[in-house]
């Protein structure tokens, strides 16, 4: 996993990383603790830089055999893909910037998956809240965060990449993810998500469909007429862009499982559109760089 070492730039810095680095703290392990402006993940997960990296994470969670088959059999991301789409987004909004009611959407999001289960591709009985599973969809946000700073944002340095993975746990326990199914600090990590890639990982029918940048999707919903005239267009070029991005951002450990190709001229097209987009995004309005729900909470901080 390429983690990289270079500190933020200037606009774009990141909090001193908390003592003990990644270690839990005592007060931790009894409630989760909403976030605040000080953590990365207040930074990050609101920007629209969120929309490149967040398909990389899905293809990671669908390559499970159980997560894959649980999408495949119980989402409607087929038949609704951006209303799928964006309750997603607004959910992850929720649990970094909703305060109080970030821990009361990780148990409505548990209830919503209590009744989904079946029989995966191995033959293999499946529940979407088996812990081991749950825990899965969870832990891949990590690296790709992780990637995601690599190319889109700046890299963290050793001490931030310890506090993002303190964060990720912090996110865990809002989710409801037990203390013991989380990897206790970035060397366990490593080794946990090798692991899981190498012995349970496939390209599954979603994996497949995610990554074919020929599929159908419909214009977003509420178009008006002349994006809806453009779309046919419109959407080849926006579906090559985001299966492109998707791949580069996959952990290399993660493409070389799923066989997904990736070259070195696709290496540099990649490192030339991040340094693009990391020149560009800092120096948009606030209102048009973080979404909705972000730009509304960072307002609110600063009241």
């Amino acid at each position: 996993m390429n983690t990289g070492r270079a500190a933020h730039p200037a606009g774009e810095a990141i909090p001193a990383p908390v003592p003990d680095g990644d270690r839990t703290l005592p007060a931790e392990r009894t409630a989760p603790v909403p976030f605040t402006p000080d953590t990365l993940l207040w930074g990050m997960t609101g920007d629209i830089r969120v929309l490149l990296y967040l398909p990389a994470a899905l293809v990671l969670q669908v390559a499970h055999p159980a997560v894959g088959a649980g999408v495949d059999e119980h989402s409607v991301f087929r038949t609704d893909p951006w209303g799928r789409a964006r309750r997603s987004l607004d959910s992850l909004q929720l649990w970094v910037y909703g305060g109080d009611r970030a821990v009361e959407e990780g148990r409505r999001l548990r209830m919503l998956h209590r009744d989904i289960k079946g029989t995966d591709t191995r033959g293999r009985p499946y529940h979407a809240l088996t812990p081991a599973h749950y825990a899965w969809v969870h832990a891949t946000g990590f690296p790709v965060f992780l990637r995601a700073a690599e190319y889109l944002f700046r890299p963290f340095d050793e001490a931030g990449e310890r506090r993002l993975h303190a964060e990720a746990r912090r996110l865990g326990r809002i989710l409801g993810i037990r203390e013991r199914d989380m990897p206790g600090s970035v060397e366990e990590f490593r080794t946990y998500f090798e692991t899981v890639v190498h012995d349970e990982l496939e390209r599954t029918v979603v994996v497949e469909e995610l990554l074919d940048s020929r599929r159908s999707v419909p214009p977003p919903d509420g178009s008006g007429a002349v994006l809806r005239l453009l779309w046919p267009v419109l959407r080849p070029a926006l579906l090559r862009l985001q299966v492109f991005v998707t791949k580069g951002l996959l952990p290399p450990v993660a493409r070389e499982r799923l066989d997904i190709d990736w070259s070195p001229g696709d290496e540099r097209r990649l490192r030339l559109l991040g340094r693009f987009v990391r020149t560009v995004v800092p120096r948009l309005p606030e209102r048009l760089r973080y979404l909705p729900v972000a730009y509304a909470a960072r307002r609110a901080a600063r009241e």
